[in-house]
């Protein structure tokens, strides 16, 4: 059985028509739908093996669980077959539901949607750390090790060629300008399920995700920022120090190491503050801005995975940025506006919510006014719009969070400015002042592309793929007209190259219609195209077809050096 646990302002949902020709009509009130505030949505698939009395058991054991860490009181059973594709017989799975809703309603309120019926539904999800959770209750623990060992099968290496063959890459439910469509188009990136929900990335897309990196490490230089790199496997007490193991050790995978155990982290503070303990700090040393780019691996059930938005392991452009209590403020102003100015350059228009104190929290209340009031202050003192979240900030602190909205208006949250007083005292954190007193800092969580994978999803559906000039894979493409104009093709390659040293160019030689090369490259997004015949070659200038503009431009091939250098330069 697997379970994705949502924890919601509201859920609405209304059946359709039946998925499921044996089940029964429903009453005039059912077809109606539901609309239920304030509760905990358990989206259920329920499997082959699964046995009615210990799944039973085991669902109402797992939902107690985490109601009980979110405080909610309302439960929605939310059955949902696209979480599995080994479901077990409609039978079982009515009869499991239905048990279930019994048991869960002697300590719950429990609505349970329609079950063998398609539905639409439409729900608004809290911001929390628990408010997203998903669980595997596996039907091995209910089978015997002798029929465990029965089911194993004899993969031999034909098989096992064939499980890791080509990915494919089915697009009859997507728009045409979602990402994993310019994702194949443009050979940036592909997925395999030798390694489900992490990104096998090409050459090209590559460059993209080097670039980001490149791009906002220049930023962080000009913003005094240091980088580090920490370890992706730590010893399991340093999350129950950090209080990660309690919020998320179901979505954590564990490995053992000479009888101690171990986790891959799902997040990169407590790397951080392990560096930070090496040496004694002095007030001097403040503010400290500490950068990294951490790759981190969260489990994510396989029906929840989607493409580059939503993966069991990504890269955070993750900071943590230490000092004073009457630093704070500043440096929250600080960290807004290096956002504005990233998002600034993508084009990106964004709002801002304020998250405040979730229910089950760590630190006092006089913590957490402080650091309520610090981002508040900010907010307010800039004149900055902002919605307030109620309840929807991290364990550890309030924050700030940066909705992008993207070509289409959807809304994307990436960036995040989280104030901690908590972990500093945790880990134990200290510095001498400048009256020789040991204090404890202050600490701001901040992240703006948030996952480096989303990021680029959201980039490339935003700009249908017609990427930057500074940030595109290839951005030239040459064509040569006919074979007689291969020879000055390759030498007008060469004075490009020269005249502007790191451009990423392509020639097309191919012995193929000059439409055909162009179709090409337009489906790649490259965004210069040049064509070279016997008039280009004997006027020296290049036909230029400019981001899918079909009027041609003639420009004489020093021009478009000096042109597209300076557009890289500055990336415009």
């Amino acid at each position: 059985m697997k379970i994705i646990t949502l924890h919601v302002d509201y859920i609405k949902f209304k059946p359709l028509k039946k998925a499921l020709r044996s089940i029964s009509d429903l009453s005039e009130s059912e077809k109606k739908g539901k609309n239920v505030s304030e509760a905990l949505v358990v989206l259920t698939a329920v499997e082959k093996g699964d046995s009615t009395s210990e799944s039973v058991k085991e669902l109402v054991k797992n939902v107690k669980d985490i109601a009980g860490q979110v405080k909610a009181k309302d439960i929605v059973l939310y059955p949902y077959a696209h979480l599995s594709r080994n479901l077990a017989s409609p039978e079982t799975a009515a009869e499991i539901f239905k048990k279930s809703e019994k048991e869960l309603g002697k300590d719950f309120k429990v609505v349970k949607a329609p079950f063998g019926y398609y539905k639409e539904f439409e729900m608004k999800v809290k911001g929390h750390p628990l408010s997203e959770l998903s669980r595997e209750i596996s039907s091995d623990k209910f089978s015997s090790p002798k029929g465990r060992e029965m089911n194993e099968e004899k993969i031999d290496s034909k098989n096992i060629l064939r499980s890791i063959g080509k990915s494919i890459l089915d697009r009859s439910k997507l728009k045409k300008n979602d990402h994993r469509i310019l994702g194949k188009e443009m050979d940036l990136f592909s997925f395999n399920d030798v390694s489900p929900g992490s990104v096998f990335w090409h050459d090209n897309g590559l460059i993209i995700y080097n670039e980001l990196i490149s791009f906002m490490r220049e930023e962080l230089k000009k913003e005094g920022y240091t980088e580090i790199k920490t370890p992706e496997i730590l010893d399991k007490k340093l999350w129950l120090l950090s209080g990660h193991w309690n919020k998320y050790r179901e979505n954590i995978f564990l490995s053992e190491y000479e009888k101690r155990e171990f986790a891959a982290k799902p997040m990169n503070c407590p790397g951080g503050l392990i560096i930070f303990k090496q040496k004694p700090k002095s007030y001097k040393d403040f503010p400290m801005r500490v950068a990294e780019f951490g790759v981190v691996h969260r489990q994510e059930l396989s029906g929840v995975l989607a493409g580059l938005f939503r993966v069991i392991e990504f890269t955070q452009d993750d900071a943590h940025i230490f000092c004073k209590e009457k630093q704070l403020e500043s440096e929250v102003l600080r960290a807004i506006k290096l956002m504005k100015r990233v998002y600034d350059k993508f084009g990106f228009d964004y709002e801002i919510e304020f998250s405040t104190r979730p229910k089950k929290r760590i630190g006092s209340d006089s913590v957490w006014n402080k650091a309520e009031k610090a981002l508040e202050n900010v907010l307010k003192k800039n004149k900055i719009k902002y919605k307030i979240n109620k309840g929807d900030g991290a364990f550890y602190g309030p924050k700030i969070d940066f909705h992008l909205k993207d070509s289409l208006r959807r809304k994307w949250q990436c960036g995040t400015i989280q104030v901690d007083f908590s972990m500093p005292e945790r880990f134990g954190l200290e510095y001498t002042d400048k009256d020789n007193k040991k204090k404890r800092p202050v600490m701001i969580h901040r992240a703006i592309f948030g996952s480096l994978e989303r990021f680029i999803g959201i980039l490339l559906e935003h700009t249908n793929g017609r990427l930057p000039t500074w940030l595109a894979p290839v951005q030239v493409k040459v064509l040569s007209f006919t074979d007689r104009n291969k020879k000055y093709v390759e030498k007008v390659i060469k004075e490009l190259g020269e005249k502007v040293p790191g451009l990423r160019v392509d020639a097309d030689f191919r012995p193929t219609t000059v439409q055909s090369k162009v179709k090409d490259a337009e489906i790649g997004r490259v965004p210069y195209i040049a064509v070279i015949g016997d008039k280009e070659e004997k006027t020296g200038e290049i036909a230029l077809r400019i981001r899918g503009n079909k009027k041609i431009k003639k420009m004489k091939l020093e021009k478009f050096a000096e042109m597209i250098k300076k557009e890289i330069e500055e990336r415009e």
